[in-house]
């Protein structure tokens, strides 16, 4: 049987809309949309890149709760309601993606809060499965 598992952040919308944070599926591990909230306070800055590396902060911690690294990570899409933002972000990113490079797609699209610049999702899969 495949060991399914949902991770929790703490995120008010977790409870709210109904979802987990990640879902770790056998060897996979699927991390949610993520934005830029702090989910300790429920708070948000207003710049896309600080919004970027907050996101990276939750995914880093779902993906070490699920027994992975960012080195582990094989998908990732960024969603951002204005592809200007896109650009500024790419130093943050890199420093993440640089050197484990998954496929990725970045996608222009509503969020479901004004106060959202950018939303990221990863997969990945767990190392020695």
């Amino acid at each position: 049987m495949t060991e399914r598992r949902a991770i929790l952040s703490g995120s008010t919308f977790e409870e709210q809309i109904g979802y987990a944070r990640a879902v770790v599926n056998g060897e996979w591990v699927h991390v949610s949309g993520t934005t830029g909230f702090d989910y300790s306070t429920m708070t948000i800055s207003d710049d896309v890149v600080e919004q970027a590396e907050q996101c990276l902060r939750n995914i880093e911690a779902a993906l070490a709760e699920a027994g992975c690294t960012f080195a582990d990570v094989v998908r990732v899409r960024y969603l951002l309601p204005d592809r200007a933002d896109f650009e500024p972000c790419w130093p943050v990113l890199r420093r993440c993606f640089g050197e484990v490079r998954p496929a990725a797609t970045m996608l222009v699209c509503g969020l479901a809060d004004p106060r959202m610049k950018i939303e990221i999702e990863v997969d990945a899969r767990r190392p020695d499965r």
